[in-house]
């Protein structure tokens, strides 16, 4: 029997996981430290649409790295946010980019001091070849320096003991690109303090 008033619609709801690396090293106008802001924007995460079970890192200060811009700058509040997402690459890094807007970061110099950086780290899982990667001037993925970067793959390896990153060609345990980065010190921030 023929009908014409029923549709069949399929919806394929992508759900990757995703890793999101957070910065903070000024103050917000609001008066929130880095500390404070950093985990505001773990909170924010939390409420962003298609953005599911997001855990944030224990958090850890370092140096600035970067270029000149980084002289005289105080040191950064780090962790990182995992999460799983239905969201498209650059849907999330536009909802990414609203949030630090909402805790007042500019961008007016490469490297520069700011009230919040989150960054894109890795959209999908590399060992089961489901990463996306990118190189367009809007997005590149993975981040072509979170494999050089300690403040990004400790808190990540505290959240995931078996994370994994694209670099290059190859994908590398993150524990296994730790010892090269003995140079870059990061100290644990005691929960519940701010700095």
């Amino acid at each position: 029997m023929p009908f014409d008033d029923v549709a069949v619609v399929v919806r394929r709801r992508r759900d990757v996981p995703v890793v999101i690396a957070v910065g903070a090293n000024l103050p917000t106008d609001d008066g929130n430290d880095p500390a404070r802001t950093v985990r505001a924007a773990a909170r924010g995460l939390h409420r962003v649409r298609g953005l599911r079970a997001v855990r944030l890192s224990p958090l850890y200060t370092s140096a600035p790295l970067g270029g000149p811009a980084v002289a005289g700058q105080p040191d950064y509040v780090n962790g990182v946010v995992l999460a799983r997402t239905s969201l498209a690459p650059a849907t999330l890094l536009a909802r990414l980019l609203r949030l630090e807007e909402e805790h007042g970061r500019t961008r007016q110099v490469r490297w520069g001091a700011r009230t919040l950086d989150l960054d894109l780290v890795q959209y999908g899982d590399p060992l089961a070849g489901t990463d996306v990667r990118s190189a367009t001037t809007d997005l590149t993925l993975p981040h072509p320096r979170a494999s050089e970067r300690a403040f990004v793959l400790r808190p990540w390896l505290d959240l995931d003991p078996d994370a994994h990153l694209r670099t290059g060609r190859d994908v590398r345990a993150v524990r296994d690109l730790i010892p090269s980065l003995v140079d870059q010190e990061l100290h644990p921030l005691e929960e519940g303090t701010s700095r």
